[in-house]
Parts: structure tokens; sequence; C-alpha cells
């Protein structure tokens, strides 16, 4: 999640509210006279591919005549065009391949994951001598992101200030430095992102944060699996981060101590690709995971968390389906959504020992699932499950067991139900590892960190109306009714008292961002608690933007 940005007058876009219908995208126009084959036909005749042709078009189309304005022309013209080896370094297919219609939807999607460009559209468009020409279509969007940074959630106000370019030179890197103060600290971060790297399969990502109680820096060198063929993948990351961590019951902050947190870790990967619809991985690696905990400046109310040292090689062994599609408004507002419906299987190992530099004897193991179920009558359903802990000797430390389910019914062409159900269930956690449950994570009648414990769960039922208001072509407008029901229970570090299931009403306003490279969604929310204890406010107000509706 992300704060709102407010930004001078002449670069209201960078906020980049309203993306442009699939039907305002230029098309290629080819021959009529010429029909190509279908898709099925040109993989059968072992086409290949002959010339790709990448074109990009300005974030205002001047064709348009509601987008032929003063300010549009000049966003167009300051904004730097993304350069063509920028969109080719994503493709997953390159002149001379085999054609293939699974790779060109595989290639949209990746396309689709960056930040400096919208509605990518990939297809044939011309068939001579055994060779398929195919076109790469998309939009730019506004990537230069200056303002102010305000948010509220939980009771909470958030501000900051950020200056951010996510499409460098046009060429696809990230460099950005802000400013933010919240409820816990304040801080100053500088961050690099390279998807990339000289035009290759590596990512770097590097970033310093100075803030007023500590210090972190973290870094990472990756060519991971970047498509379901992908053969290999190595890559080494580092982090450290050292600063107060606030202990709260009842939106209250009650003590607080010291914590360092020093982690890294190398691996490598292997896999045979796609094969009768399903990808296996194999990776290896080592990892240093160590967190040390000492007394802040206040007194505290329980105990310190334990220090851990954890070192450990491990096998992570990955199982995907090849199962997508593809839908518009039902998460997002006016944007091309993946689904991602195949199986996904996740399970690692590893063995941790003081010959390693650990402090302790473990086996530490993770598995994860989830499936996405088609369902009859415009409904999709998508579920997910992981379970991570240690074995330390006979014991089952930092046990934790989370599942979730996401339902969509998509009522008619504006209308979608959304009910969410997540639930958290923990074992001999660690103490800085406690569940918590409020205004800042779904709760939203109430303050943020409300509830603590060692189990939450969280229902939340939504209905959302996508409307066609679409003010000065800079915002797509969405609206919600939602009711959210949530508990969490188990011994909490602190005496804090269950208050059993607490329930909120709610109403908010929708506000769909795809002409920037933030690319999120604003939330405007009026949330009313009805359960909870007297010394709550009665009604709640939210602003925050987020990655969906």
């Amino acid at each position: 999640m992300r704060a709102i940005r407010l930004i001078p007058a002449l670069l209201l876009l960078s906020a980049g509210f309203g993306p442009v219908p699939a039907a305002d995208i230029a098309t290629v126009v080819h021959d009529p006279s010429r029909v190509l084959p279908t898709d099925a036909e040109l993989e059968r005749a072992g086409a290949r591919i002959g010339t790709i042709t990448i074109s990009t078009d300005d974030i205002f189309d001047e064709r348009d005549p509601r987008e032929d304005a003063l300010l549009y022309r000049a966003v167009n013209r300051m904004h730097v065009a993304t350069r063509d080896s920028t969109i080719r370094a994503q493709l997953l297919f390159a002149s001379g391949d085999r054609y293939s219609r699974r790779v060109l939807d595989e290639s949209e999607r990746a396309l689709r994951t960056q930040r400096y460009l919208r509605e990518p559209v990939i297809r044939p468009v011309a068939w001579h001598d055994g060779l398929v020409d195919v076109s790469v279509r998309s939009r730019d969007v506004w990537t230069t992101n200056p303002g102010l940074a305000v948010s509220r959630t939980g009771g909470a106000n958030e501000l900051g200030a950020e200056i951010e370019e996510l499409n460098l030179f046009g060429r696809g890197k990230q460099l950005s430095a802000g400013y933010q103060d919240d409820v816990d600290r304040a801080s100053l971060r500088l961050a690099w992102f390279d998807p990339a790297v000289y035009g290759s399969r590596w990512t770097s990502r590097l970033s310093v944060s100075d803030s007023d109680d500590g210090n972190g820096w973290s870094l990472g060198l990756e060519r991971p699996f970047f498509a379901l063929d992908s053969r290999w993948s190595a890559g080494f990351s580092g982090e450290s981060l050292s600063q107060i961590e606030p202990r709260y019951a009842l939106g209250e902050r009650i003590d607080a101590w010291r914590a360092d947190y020093r982690v890294f870790d190398i691996h490598g990967g292997r896999s045979a690709g796609l094969r009768n619809g399903w990808v296996r991985r194999w990776t290896a690696g080592f990892r240093y995971d160590r967190s040390r905990f000492g007394r802040a400046d206040t007194p505290l109310a329980g105990p310190l968390p334990a220090d851990r040292t954890l070192a450990y090689p491990y096998l992570r062994l990955d199982l995907l389906q090849d199962d997508y599609a593809t839908t518009r408004n039902l998460d997002q507002i006016g944007r091309t959504e993946d689904l991602a419906f195949g199986t996904r299987l996740s399970a690692e190992l590893g063995w941790s020992q003081p010959a390693f530099g650990a402090n302790r004897e473990a086996v530490i193991a993770t598995l994860d699932a989830s499936r996405g179920v088609h369902l009859p009558n415009e409904q999709s359903l998508f579920v997910a499950s992981r379970w991570s802990t240690r074995l330390e000797g006979t014991n089952l430390r930092d046990s934790l067991v989370s599942g979730s389910a996401r339902y969509f019914w998509r009522a008619n062409e504006r209308t979608v139900l959304y009910v969410g159900l997540t639930a958290d269930v923990g074992a001999a956690l660690d103490l800085d590892h406690e569940l918590l449950l409020g205004g800042d994570t779904g709760l939203r009648g109430y303050p943020l960190r409300y509830q603590t414990g060692t189990a939450r769960a969280l229902l939340t039922v939504e209905g959302r109306y996508f409307t066609d208001w679409y003010p000065l072509r800079l915002a797509r407008v969405g609206a919600a009714v939602f009711v959210d029901i949530g508990r969490s229970w188990g011994a909490s570090a602190l005496d804090v008292p269950e208050l059993g299931t607490l329930r909120d009403v709610g109403i908010g306003l929708r506000f769909g961002n795809t002409r920037s490279a933030l690319g999120n969604v604003l939330h405007v929310d009026l949330a009313f608690p009805l359960d909870g204890d007297p010394s709550i406010k009665s009604m709640q107000f939210l602003l925050k933007t987020w990655k969906s509706f």
C-alpha cells in the first residue's frame, strides 16, 4: 500500500488517475485482403516469428478531442517516451522463434507487471514465407512522481514527501528518494531498482534508509525464473535493519524494544521448463537470518523477545500450473487484470546448525499452496494456504498456519460482490511475531493494532460498483459498501483483554489510477464500529491507496 500523492498543478498527472479503455488504444492496420491464419493454424504450420514491431503511444491520445487539451499535450511533451529496447528486453520471444500464442500471452502478462506502461497488446499482423510479423503495442504512463504523501488508517495519520522516477531516461530503471513520518518513525530513504541489467534477464536493487530510531540497507542481484519455460535462476540478497519496534494494545502504544535484523541469502535453481502444462523448479541455497533485541528508552511492560540466529542450507521445490485468464473491473478499475487459476505448490526445507553460525539446531520448513477455481455464472474463487515452523529438538516453535479465500461474483457489467476470508493460527510464536488486528489490517472501523494474540480471523463482504464517471479524463470512479467482521484470540505477551468478535460497516469511494506508474487505487472510506471498548471513536475516516479495489 502507498499513500496518495498531492502534487503541483502542472504535474497533476503524477497522481495518475484514469485509464484509457482498450478500445482507445491504437491498433496496427494490415491489409484486410490478406486474412491471417488462426493461432492454431500458425502453430501447426510451424511458423516462425519474423519482424517484431514495437509501438508505444503517448499518455494521452491527442487524436481524441476529449484529450486534445493544453495540459494533456504538455504532459505528452514533458514525458520521456519508453525506448523500444526497454520493452524488447521484457519479451519472451525473438525473431526466428517458433510462433506460440501462449508465449505471446505470457509476454503480455510480463509487460503488465512493468510499471512504466499499460495495456500492452501483442498480436500477429502479417504472414508471409513461413514467417509471422508481430506487433507489440502499449501506452506510456506518467512516471515522474514528485509531491507530498498523505494517508490515514486506524486513526493515525501518515505524512511524507517523495521524488521518484520509475522509467529513468525511458529505460525502465527506477530511482526514488523520500521522507516519511508515520506513527512509528520519521525516515529518509533512497532506492534503486533495475528490472533488466544491461538489457539482460538480471535484476538489481539497492536501498538505504536513515530514521530517527535507526537505519537500514538492502541489496540484491538476481536472475529469476522469468518465464514458465525458464531453465535456471540464481541470485543473492542482503538486508540490514535497526529500529525501535513498538508494542500495542487496544490501539495504544504500550512499550517498545530495539531490534536489529540481518538477513543474507544466496541461491540457484534449475527447471526442465514447461511440460504438459506444468512447471517443476528445484532451488538450493543458503540463508543467514539473525534477530537481536534490546531495551529501548521506555520501560518494558512485557517480556523481551529472545535473540535468535538461524543459518542453514535449504532446498525448495516449486510446482506451477499454466492456467491464466484476463478480466477487467474485478479487483482493479479499468485495467486489464491477470488471474492465476492454476495450482501452485511450494515446499522448502532447511537445516540450521551452530556449525553454520546459528545459535540453535532446528529444522525449518514451509509449505505453500494456492489455486483458482472457475465457477459458473461469472463467479470465481481463489484459495491459498501456508504453513511455516521450526522444529527444535522435539518441539515445534514459531509455527503459523495461514489460509485465505477470495470469492468474486459479477452480478452485472457494473456490480461485483466480493467476499474475503483470512485466518492465521500460531503456536509457540516468537514474541516479535504476535498477530495484530485493527484498522491497518482490514478491520476498518477500529484503531490500528487494536487487538493482539496468537490467532486471528477476518471476514469482509463488499459490494463494488464501477461507474462510467471519468472526470477530466483523469479518474475512473467506483464505490463500495462493506462489512468487516474480525476477531483475535490466544495468549498475548501483554495483558490485553479479548473483546470477542468485532464488526464494522462502511461506505467508500474508489479512484482508479492508471495514467501513472503508481498503478494503484485510492480508497476514501467512512467506517462505523459496532463493537469494541467505549473509548474508540464512533466513526473512522480512512484515506489510503492500495493495489486493489
